[in-house]
Formats: structure tokens, C-alpha cells, sequence
């Protein structure tokens, strides 16, 4: 049993992150949810852009860590979706405790002194807009180069945040490959 931190895209705490965390915790998994947007959600992408620069990256960021500070200790696996992945790799990047990172259609910037040695796991849309091939390139020969073992997943014809059943970009089967290939990496850990 994995102990995961899921952190929800800029579109905030909606109903597919709620059923991500129900499937992750059928498979036996314990599994926090914060709300990093306290109660906003966003049903678009500019509405959800709004949401995510009136609360800023900074603000962002503290709220995360503060959801993640009770449970650290006991090593998580962070995990998220888009931009709750990105802020999932800068937790888990900065956690000596963490265990795994679960990435669903995003990743962030890494400094070039990081450092770790925790499992990795990407899935994203090929294409993808926001992860080009040039910065998947980069950022995984970042990651190797940090010590991390990192498995990408493409899927072709995807959209962007595909696991998403009531956005446009969902392909259910690109999801439910997505979920059997995560909930097996997350059995590993």
C-alpha cells in the first residue's frame, strides 16, 4: 500500500480527481486530496487560468506542502494532474522521505544540481501542447541525470488532460491504460 498525495490540474478539485482518489484507494492505496483552490473550480481553461493566477504559484506551492507536511514523514508517493503534477515533482524532488512520483500530463522545470532516487512514472497526450517533445526530451535526461528511474507513457491522439471524463480532451481508452499501467507502478512502491 502506497501512501499518495494527488494534487488536482488548474481546473481545481473536480469530480475526476474525486474518482482517481476512490480508484487509487480501491486498490488499497491511501490517499489525500487537498484542495488547493479551496472550493474553486474551473469548468474551462481560461476561467481555470484565472483561478490559477489569482492564487499565484508561490501561494500555490504553500498550500501543497502544507497539505503534504503531516504525511511526509511517512513517505509519500506524490501524484498529479497537470499542473498538480508539476507541483507534485517539486514536492517530491524536496521530500527526502518520498517514496514515488506519479506524473498525469505534466512536469516542471528541474534545477540542474537535483538529486534523487525515487521511481518515476509520466503519462501525457502525444502531442501535447504543454509537453512538447523538446521539453519531454530535456526534462527526462534532467531526471536520469538527478538519479531517477522514469518510465514515459505516450498515447497517441490524446488530449491533454485525457483521463478527464467531463473535459474535451478525454479518451477513455488512453484512461483506463493510463489507470491499469499507474495502479501497477504504484504496487510496486
Amino acid at each position: 500500500m502506497a501512501r499518495i498525495l494527488l494534487l488536482h490540474s488548474m481546473y481545481g478539485l473536480r469530480p475526476a480527481v474525486r474518482a482517481a482518489a476512490d480508484r487509487l484507494r480501491a486498490a488499497g492505496h491511501e490517499v489525500h486530496v487537498p484542495d488547493l483552490y479551496v472550493g474553486r473550480t474551473a469548468s474551462d481553461s481560461g476561467q481555470a487560468e484565472k483561478i490559477r493566477e489569482e492564487i499565484g504559484r508561490d501561494e500555490l506551492l504553500r498550500r501543497a506542502v502544507a497539505a503534504a507536511a503531516p504525511h511526509s514523514d511517512r513517505g509519500l508517493v506524490y501524484a498529479g494532474f497537470s499542473l498538480g503534477g508539476a507541483i507534485a515533482q517539486n514536492l517530491a524532488l524536496a521530500d527526502e522521505h518520498a517514496r514515488g512520483l506519479l506524473l498525469l500530463h505534466g512536469t516542471s522545470q528541474l534545477p540542474d544540481d537535483a538529486s534523487t532516487d525515487i521511481p518515476v512514472q509520466l503519462h501525457v497526450a502525444d502531442p501535447d501542447p504543454y509537453e512538447t517533445d523538446d521539453w519531454l526530451n530535456v526534462w527526462y535526461l534532467k531526471m536520469r541525470r538527478a538519479g531517477a528511474d522514469v518510465e514515459i507513457y505516450r498515447y497517441r491522439g490524446a488530449g491533454h488532460l485525457y483521463t478527464d471524463p467531463d473535459l474535451p480532451d478525454h479518451d477513455p481508452d488512453a484512461a483506463e491504460r493510463t489507470w491499469r499501467i499507474a495502479l501497477d507502478f504504484l504496487a510496486d512502491l
